[in-house]
């Protein structure tokens, strides 16, 4: 793959802005650019905007002013359902998500509706399931599945849709730690396939630990774009939005202080912590 591939800009929102009918912008002249294969975090307190931007992203909700280019066509109503399909979504609660009776019928709706003929769905079906580990799932109810297997059956529905983009609203909220691990290995998979992948979260530890970029909503705005270091090292930037450091940089600043460690040496997870006094 060449660079070029690697970073070509798939989506570019310029000056987006969305007021709800209850009055007030939640969204203020948005601009901002996501490339293909990199990851995404965005990040900020509740009722900054971050849910709405992710509608808008998907064409769930329409702005009023702005505009959202992908892969250099402008979104109007007649290209609307490209965009949907191109990019993803998985809600925070899969209740919102999970229409079918069956998981087999849940996943196979997305792409029944793109067109795909029975044996390309039901191919698609077996590869979304046997990737998010729940193909003994295949024939169960929906209704009766608990917390974290709905949540494996909604990231199926967008998989076996096969977008460029995948946006995740607060994937970690209902998991369990077992749950946390197959989505972290999920999202390996996402990345060896090349996928974007935006993810709305509150856990900064995992930010630290996976974003490749930091983005920091705030009232409304995008008010910080960049590399997690330059994110969380800002001591202002944090204040202002009640973020706080991951602990395995405050715990690096620490060993720094204390000169066991050299200046802006800083690992991303404990497996890397350990390689340091290794």
């Amino acid at each position: 793959m060449t660079d070029n591939q690697i970073n070509k800009k798939l989506m570019q929102v310029e000056n987006l802005s969305f007021e709800y009918d209850s009055g007030g912008f939640a969204l203020k002249d948005i601009s901002v650019d996501f490339v293909k294969g990199e990851k995404v975090a965005v990040i900020g307190s509740n009722g900054s905007g971050k849910s709405t931007f992710f509608l808008n992203l998907n064409g769930v909700l329409h702005s009023h002013r702005g505009k959202i280019i992908y892969d250099g066509a402008e979104i109007n109503k007649k290209n609307l359902n490209m965009l949907r399909s191109k990019v993803g979504i998985v809600f925070q609660e899969p209740d919102s998500q999970l229409i079918a009776s069956t998981v087999e019928a849940e996943v196979s709706f997305g792409p029944l509706n793109l067109g795909l003929t029975e044996e390309e769905t039901e191919q698609r079906v077996a590869e979304a399931l046997r990737e998010m580990n729940i193909e003994e799932l295949k024939e169960k109810m929906v209704h009766y599945l608990s917390g974290g297997e709905k949540k494996r059956v909604s990231i199926a529905d967008i998989i076996a849709m096969k977008p460029e983009i995948i946006i995740f609203d607060e994937p970690t909220a209902s998991l369990d730690p077992l749950n946390c691990d197959m989505f972290e290995q999920t999202l390996k998979k996402m990345d060896d396939k090349n996928i974007t992948v935006i993810i709305s979260t509150h856990d900064i530890d995992f930010v630290w630990k996976w974003a490749e970029r930091a983005i920091v909503f705030h009232d409304g705005k995008i008010i910080a774009d960049g590399a997690p270091e330059q994110i969380f090292m800002d001591d202002e930037l944090l204040k202002k939005t009640h973020l706080k450091k991951p602990a395995i940089l405050e715990i690096c600043i620490i060993l720094q202080e204390k000169n066991i460690v050299q200046n802006n040496q800083y690992v991303k997870s404990v497996s890397e912590f350990r390689e340091m006094f290794k």
